[in-house]
Order: structure tokens, then sequence, then C-alpha cells
């Protein structure tokens, strides 16, 4: 059995918005995330871990930022992507550890739902995702609230 790891991190700043999209839930907030597609930094940092596993670089090289086509995409197309592309490889996901960093929104009242979301655009169990979120006590740029960081590992199985 082939046993592949991989770690993803990214980190978004806030702006102008009425609400943040996290795992491909839209959470109503004061401020929205800046990026170049839709700025949901859970699922970035998600397709990033499974990429890493597979030794297939980042989220930046399958989908350069500076392609205008992916200008406001929806981020659960890159995680499409990076799930597909293990299942070509041949590998299964075995589990998702994605952990949120924030001060604001609180994201435990939404987790359920982002692990439903996540799991169906993953193909998998909802038991074999984690969405967890912590705060930096204040510190850092999430502690001040100026945006928002997120880590992901990624487990999948070639058996």
């Amino acid at each position: 059995m082939d046993i592949r790891l991989g770690n993803g991190f990214d980190v978004h700043a806030f702006g102008p918005g009425n609400h943040v999209t996290l795992c491909g839930v839209a959470i109503p907030h004061s401020h929205g995330l800046v990026g170049h597609s839709d700025a949901d930094v859970g699922m970035h940092t998600v397709t990033d871990a499974i990429y890493g596993a597979l030794a297939q670089g980042d989220i930046g090289q399958h989908f350069p930022p500076s392609d205008p086509q992916w200008k406001g995409a929806e981020s659960h197309i890159f995680l499409t992507h990076a799930a597909d592309l293990a299942r070509d490889m041949g590998f299964e996901i075995s589990n998702i550890d994605c952990t949120l960093i924030c001060e604001f929104p609180k994201v435990g009242p939404h987790a359920a739902r982002m692990r439903a979301v996540m799991a169906d655009i993953l193909r998998v169990d909802e038991g074999r995702i984690s969405i967890k979120a912590t705060t930096s006590e204040r510190l850092g740029f999430t502690g001040r609230g100026e945006g928002i960081a997120c880590i992901a590992t990624a487990a999948l199985v070639r058996p």
C-alpha cells in the first residue's frame, strides 16, 4: 500500500464585502476575503495539501493567478481538479484535516455544513473530513483581524 501525506497553507486578507466563503460555505461577515479567485482559503489549502501528497506542485501551478480565466473562479473547481488527479493517479482520499485560523467569523456554527460540502466535492464520507478552527490569541495578522489563515493535511492511499 502506498500512503502519501501532504500539507497545505494559505492566507487571505479581509477586504470589502459582506460575507466570507470558507470550505464552500458563505458566512455573513462585515468583510469579504481578497483573492484572485473567490478567496476560499479553506478549499485552497486542502487543494494544496492534495497536490502536495501527489508531489504535483501547488494550486498556482495548476491554476496560475496570471491567467485571467481564473479571476473570480469558484474554488470548488480547484479542489475537484486535485481530487480527480488523485483518483487518476490511483489514490483514494483517506482523510482531510483542515484548521482555519481566525478571530472571526466564528467557524464552529458552520463546521458541519463545511464538512458536508467538502465531502461532497471530494466524493468521500463526511467522517473522513475534519474542519475546525482556532484563534491566534489576538497575535499576528489573524489576531488583529486582518485576514484568515488555514493549514491542512491530506492523507491519500493507493491500495
